[in-house]
Formats: structure tokens, C-alpha cells, sequence
């Protein structure tokens, strides 16, 4: 297994602007995206920084703004590559595919914000690329939502999508899991979507 981190979006916007991460508490996601790139580094595993990027009048992300600049636990850790993306997906419109393929990297680790956009948008994306997904559930997080479609807060939005994706899409564990995963060879859990639905269906009906 080659593994890469990568440590998406962890931008002042989401700290200390106009989109401040609600779940798990950012002080947590923030010590344990640095305890990962730290735990990657040790161990070899390439790390790559992503940073939204929006034109200057943009409300977020605006280019050149306090918002757009990585947060200080990233800026102040060294990287092996960095990637400015648009769209949701690290994939779409940058050379990440070709920069993992060069280096034969089966295996992408998802840390950073947010849960059920950046994060979730790649997974899927890599999964459907062939490349296995592990995704740290302790170091991404989101904010609450509200829109025509409904509202949500942000624990029960960022559950809901960890439990989606480990259902097909990524192995989804804690930063301390995966570190133990990295250093000691500890088995990570497989998405098995036949077996998720099946516990729903027993816990619907009172046997689980």
C-alpha cells in the first residue's frame, strides 16, 4: 500500500472567517490534522496541501484574503505538494491524479474541510478512480446547513456522511487509528455496503 495525505482546505476561512467549522470542535480537527501530516511525514507518506481558491470579490476564499491563506498548522509544516482547486474535488482541474500516478500511490488519506463537501466530493471521486480511501474522522469536520431542502447541524451532517462513505466509498477511522494503521500495520475497516444496510436493518427492527 502507497499512501498519500492529503490535507484539504484547512484555510483561515474555516477558522476565523465566513464558514467557522461547527463539528468536531476545530481546536480537536486542527490538533489532529498536524498530529496526521507529522505521523505521514515520519513515515514517508507524501503530503499535499489543497487550497480553495475564489476570484478577490468572492465572500469566501477570496484570492490573496486572511480567509484564502492555509491556517498556521499547515503553512508551518512542510508539504511535498501543493494544489489551488475551484471545484469540490482535488481531482477536478488539477494534476493530482498524474502526480499520485507518477508515484504509484494506490492509497489516499483525507484530512481537512469540509466533511461533507471537499472531503466527501474527493472520496467518492478517488473511489471511482480505483484508488482506496481512508478518511480521518476526527481531523475534517463541518458546520451546520440550512436551505430549501432542510436543515441540518453540523454533528448529525458530518455523521451522516462518515457513515455513507465507510458503507462504500473510504475506510473511515480516527487520526489515532490511522497513525496506528501507519506505524504498526493495524487493519483498517473495509467499506462493505452490504453489511452496512444489513445492521440498519437489523437495528430497524430491534435486533441489533
Amino acid at each position: 500500500m502507497n499512501r498519500a495525505l492529503l490535507v484539504i482546505d484547512v484555510q483561515n476561512e474555516y477558522i476565523s472567517g465566513n464558514l467557522p467549522i461547527g463539528f468536531p470542535d476545530p481546536e480537536v480537527s486542527l490538533a489532529n490534522i498536524g498530529k496526521a501530516m507529522d505521523a505521514a511525514t515520519e513515515a514517508g507518506i507524501p503530503v499535499i496541501a489543497v487550497q480553495q481558491t475564489a476570484p478577490e470579490t468572492s465572500p469566501i476564499f477570496a484570492r490573496g484574503s486572511h480567509g484564502f491563506a492555509l491556517h498556521p498548522v499547515v503553512s508551518n509544516r512542510s508539504h511535498d505538494h501543493l494544489i489551488e482547486k475551484t471545484l469540490p474535488s482535488c481531482f477536478a482541474g488539477t494534476d493530482l491524479a498524474e502526480w499520485l500516478a507518477e508515484r504509484d500511490i494506490d492509497t489516499v488519506v483525507i484530512a481537512g474541510y469540509m466533511t461533507q463537501n471537499c472531503d466527501e466530493s474527493t472520496a467518492r471521486d478517488a473511489a471511482h478512480r480505483g484508488l482506496k480511501v481512508e478518511f480521518l474522522s476526527d481531523a475534517t469536520g463541518t458546520l451546520a446547513m440550512s436551505n430549501h431542502a432542510g436543515s441540518l447541524g453540523a454533528e448529525k451532517l458530518h455523521t451522516a456522511v462518515l457513515m455513507v462513505l465507510q458503507s462504500r466509498f473510504a475506510s473511515v477511522l480516527t487520526t489515532g487509528e490511522w497513525i496506528d494503521a501507519v506505524e504498526h500495520g493495524t487493519p483498517v475497516p473495509k467499506p462493505d455496503i452490504f453489511a452496512s444496510t444489513q445492521a440498519g436493518r437489523d437495528a430497524a427492527a430491534g435486533r441489533g
